[in-house]
């Protein structure tokens, strides 16, 4: 009787550490992957949201945990990261760490679960433009839409979500009438739209059950560090001025290349991060490009200047400004009140720079010491021996008629067979006759043919 009574004393402690190993090791296989929105809601913060929920759905995490500190941003990227929460298989938890406004509120939303700090906020979702002006109805609408939406597909009060842009919307004891709703932790909590106040997130976790869970934050890349220098509007700026002001020289010095691999290299850095996020689409990149061949052949094909160098200047400045604004080609709806014009504005600012820095300092900057050091100065000149050609003498005075455009230079031909030549008048037109005055460094050099 006495054995029994010491065995099951024995094995009752042996069972409690046995559940004990078996909860710490289960608790030990929870995973959960944590990121922070902390900036404002556009490009960057979408690109880091799916990246972060491809590292989290390919490791098979339990949870995803979401630290935010936002004042919100472009709803339509807003409306992607939300979709991204919405679609995936995993749990997603929020911890509002201060704010979540506006597009924040409807990323906030999308979770299953909201945790905020004390004195945090979240609310005033309304649509505005670049000065906090309200837009018109037809913004309110679609944003109390995807709000409701949004509330309801995870089981929240759509009511409190579309009083977060609509102060019509009646909420006794909630709102005062005619306000927009912006809720405080305290009342976040009280009306069950967040499941608590937490002072971390390891209060989070612990409040999840989590505590011991082991928590893999989200590394930035040196790529997205790129990515999201290259976008940023100033250094866009920068980049378009590379872009004319290489054009710009490379037509000045013909045949260096330097300038033209500048504004090739510009133009790729402008360009490739705009394309890898999404906003900048081949028929934009194609637009610039047609702008800049068009230009080019109002210049040295097609004489004076009209509508091509027109249409080319309109296509490389729209090419330019339509690649950093979301759009369905033609509809910019979808983008940000405002991003279109002010992208066009920082193109034309930074052309009108451009052309301005180029005509104070374009022919100081061809003579100094360092850009002579990427382009050939030596001359060889005759006097040290040197020759280009033996002149043709017999080809004096021949005629012939001018068979391209010679601006000034181009092709003619003589006697049925064609020669470069150049026009010392400057210009000839394409089937205008033209005569021999010399011949050097294998060229001819031509006149217009005088009639009597």
């Amino acid at each position: 009787m006495h054995k029994k009574i010491r065995q099951k004393g024995l094995l009752s402690p042996l069972l409690a550490a046995i559940c004990l190993i078996i909860t710490a090791c289960t608790a030990q296989a929870q995973h959960v992957y944590r990121f922070d929105i902390k900036e404002d809601i556009g490009p960057n913060a979408w690109r880091q949201v799916k990246n972060a929920y491809a590292k989290a759905e390919e490791a098979k995490v339990d949870m995803v945990l979401i630290e935010m500190n936002t004042f919100g941003g472009m709803v339509n990227f807003a409306d992607s990261i939300r979709s991204r929460i919405l679609d995936s298989p995993l749990e997603t938890v929020v911890f509002i760490n201060h704010n979540a406004a506006s597009a924040g509120a409807l990323i906030s939303l999308a979770s299953d679960r909201i945790y905020m700090s004390k004195g945090s906020s979240i609310g005033a979702a309304s649509v505005v433009d670049q000065t906090g002006q309200l837009l018109p109805e037809k913004h309110q609408s679609y944003m109390r839409g995807l709000m409701r939406a949004t509330a309801e597909a995870k089981g929240r009060d759509p009511q409190v979500a579309e009083a977060f842009v609509d102060g019509d919307v009646d909420l006794p004891n909630i709102k005062p009438a005619g306000k927009i709703l912006t809720l405080t932790s305290t009342e976040a909590v009280d009306i069950g739209l967040a499941e608590a106040e937490a002072s971390s997130v390891a209060d989070v976790l612990s409040a999840e059950g989590m505590g011991s869970a082991r928590v893999t934050t989200h590394q930035v890349t040196t790529i997205d560090r790129i990515i999201s220098f290259l976008i940023n509007p100033a250094v866009s700026g920068i980049l378009i001025l590379l872009i004319i002001g290489g054009i710009y020289f490379e037509m000045q010095t013909p045949g260096i290349g330097f300038a033209l691999i500048v504004a090739i290299i510009a133009a790729a850095l402008f360009f490739a991060p705009l394309y890898i996020q999404g906003l900048a689409d081949n028929w934009e990149i194609a637009l610039f490009v047609a702008g800049i061949v068009l230009i080019l052949l109002e210049l040295f094909v097609i004489p004076g200047f009209g509508v091509a160098g027109i249409l080319g200047i309109i296509c490389l400045v729209c090419g330019l400004a339509f690649s950093m604004v979301v759009n369905d080609y033609f509809d910019f709806s979808i983008a940000e009140p405002g991003m279109l014009f002010n992208s066009f504005l920082l193109v034309i600012a930074s052309m009108v720079v451009a052309t301005i820095l180029m005509v104070i300092f374009g022919k100081s900057l061809l003579n100094t010491r360092a850009f002579k050091r990427l382009v050939l100065q030596d001359e060889q000149r005759s006097a040290a021996g040197y020759t280009s050609s033996k002149v043709n003498l017999e080809m004096v005075n021949k005629e012939g008629v001018a068979k391209t455009v010679l601006r000034p230079s181009g092709k003619v031909e003589i006697e049925g067979k064609w020669y470069d030549a150049v026009a010392l008048d400057g210009f000839i037109d394409i089937g205008e006759d033209v005569y021999v005055e010399k011949h050097e460094n294998y060229n001819l050099f031509v006149r217009k043919k005088r009639t009597s």
